[in-house]
């Protein structure tokens, strides 16, 4: 007999060593899971709604970093924006990363207005709080 009994035994039970090898591997794709892959799929969904809720009037920033202003959604993948007076581009809706003002619905359901543009004078805190904002004031 050149293999003792006990050396024999020890080889046998792999059983419990295949599960203790494979479970760090396991560790490292949950803790990827949710550090990495489901925060970076909400941030798409964000920007998937963000970009499905864009309307005539909001004010957007490109992914190059150009602020303008929605004048007319094209289709489903394309909207027109005005960079300055005048001067109106068409841009692939995806590349709008950020959107500054969002316009209000209007009440009657017809045209947007944008959200500040009450009278021409921009909102502020301080005038809405004492009424000095008022749609009938013309001050």
């Amino acid at each position: 007999m050149l293999i003792s009994p006990a050396y024999a035994q020890a080889a046998g039970g792999g059983g419990a060593d295949i599960f203790q090898s494979l479970l760090p591997i396991i560790l490292i794709f949950v803790v990827f899971y949710f550090l990495l892959i489901r925060p970076q799929q909400k941030k798409v969904k964000q920007h998937r709604e963000m970009v499905s809720a864009l309307r005539r009037g909001d004010k957007i920033v490109t992914a190059g970093g150009l602020i303008g202003t929605v004048t007319k959604i094209i289709s489903d993948t394309e909207a027109q924006v005005e960079l300055a007076e005048g001067v109106r581009v068409r841009v692939v809706r995806h590349t709008i990363s950020d959107v500054l003002s969002r316009t209000e619905a209007a009440p009657g359901g017809g045209t947007q207005t944008a959200a500040n543009d009450a009278g021409g004078k921009p909102k502020s805190l301080l005038g809405s709080l004492f009424g000095g904002n008022k749609p009938g004031n013309k001050s």
